[in-house]
């Protein structure tokens, strides 16, 4: 009997708790942060949309960052922006707007502006600046593009002054907080920049949960989810190396249009990695090492040219690989299959491309092998 009633207990326990949870607002708190600006005052507005015990706060970037900070967060969906109550969006401030990071993310959302998936749903914003210059500019920058979509902006209206140290510069702004993130000498953001973002994220979630009430189902539109290469990488122990420093007056990439153009040989650590010409100073097993560390580099560059977001690649078009070999050698393609097997292993059929391949005198720099890669990006 006393395991009945014990089982009984935890049911109850559990659906009260289910039922708690059911009753607050879920709200992402979604942001691109360079230097770890942004993200500070993001834990500020989500301290204070939690602090009531009235909502559930979710902080996601737009896009993976090499920033330590920053690395563990989790990468938002474009697709998944719709199924929150409440959504405060963070960015830097570039050159009186929002980031370049945060307009590519925005950018993907057409198609829920299509299904009107965002309207009504209640958005605040807050930035980092540099100097502060052009902070309003920005904000208001921020507020037309989700006005576009018909999210009800909530303002930071005239709140949290009183706090303010009226000594020095600070972020404070009725459009949303920002923090003044490059002054020397002063903490960043400062205590009435976190004191006022605070203050910001506790009377969004009080709008958010309000508005809660009264939203009508949405039919929100299912989309594939981009992939996270990071993750990809990860499982697959691939560790993409340092983008190679140019060794003359050229760039490591050009991009024309939507296509990226990469060169790249078998530079590894500094070092041409089993330098020499094929049948004399190397075997076929090196050259194919050196043709992955090769492919590598590519990748490498490929990332630096997308920002970081290998999910903005559309596919790989053409690979063409120059090997350093004798004039009677002929099996240039079981070469090239490696950096082609690993193209597709990455990237899946986006990796799969129109190849070249073929036989060098010599190659730059003592390199086995060079690859010459053009990408389809967004």
């Amino acid at each position: 009997m006393k395991k009945i009633y014990s089982i009984f207990i935890l049911i109850l326990l559990f659906n009260t708790t289910q039922i708690m949870a059911q009753d607050k607002a879920n709200i992402l708190v979604l942001i691109h942060s360079d230097n770890g600006g942004t993200y500070k005052l993001a834990k500020e507005i989500a301290k204070g949309i939690e602090s009531e015990n009235k909502a559930i706060s979710y902080i996601k970037l737009v896009k993976p960052s090499s920033n330590p900070e920053l690395k563990g967060l989790p990468v938002a969906t474009v697709e998944e922006l719709g199924t929150y109550d409440g959504i405060a969006f963070g960015s830097p401030v570039y050159f009186g707007n929002i980031s370049t990071g945060m307009s590519e993310f925005l950018s993907k959302t057409v198609a829920l502006w299509t299904n009107h998936a965002l309207e009504g749903i209640p958005a605040t914003v807050f930035m980092s600046a540099g100097s502060g210059a052009g902070k309003e500019l920005a904000l208001q920058a921020f507020w037309n593009s989700l006005s576009v979509h018909g999210m009800v902006l909530v303002s930071n209206g005239i709140r949290g002054t009183e706090e303010l140290n009226k000594a020095i510069p600070q972020g404070n702004s009725v459009l949303g907080i920002t923090s003044m993130a490059s002054l020397k000498n002063v903490e960043r953001p400062s205590k009435g920049e976190r004191y006022l973002a605070e203050l910001q994220g506790r009377n969004f979630a009080k709008v958010a949960l309000a508005l809660r009430a009264i939203q009508p189902e949405k039919n929100i539109p299912v989309m594939e989810n981009p992939e996270n290469f990071n993750e990809i990488l990860k499982r697959k122990n691939i560790i993409l190396p340092q983008v190679p420093k140019p060794a003359g007056n050229y760039q490591p990439f050009v991009r024309s249009g939507n296509l990226v153009f990469i060169n790249q040989v078998a530079l590894k650590d500094g070092k041409i990695f089993y330098p020499g010409k094929l049948g004399i100073e190397v075997n076929e097993q090196q050259v194919k090492e050196a043709t992955k560390v090769t492919m590598l580099n590519v990748i490498s560059v490929l990332n630096e040219a997308v920002g970081g977001d290998l999910s903005r690649v559309k596919r790989c078009v053409q690979l063409t690989g120059i090997f350093n070999t004798k004039d009677d050698y002929t099996k240039h393609a079981d070469l090239m299959n490696t950096a082609s097997d690993l193209t597709v292993e990455i990237f899946g059929d986006k990796g799969k491309h129109a190849r070249a391949t073929l036989g060098a005198s010599s190659i730059p720099v003592g390199s086995s092998v060079e690859i010459q890669a053009i990408f389809e990006v967004e």
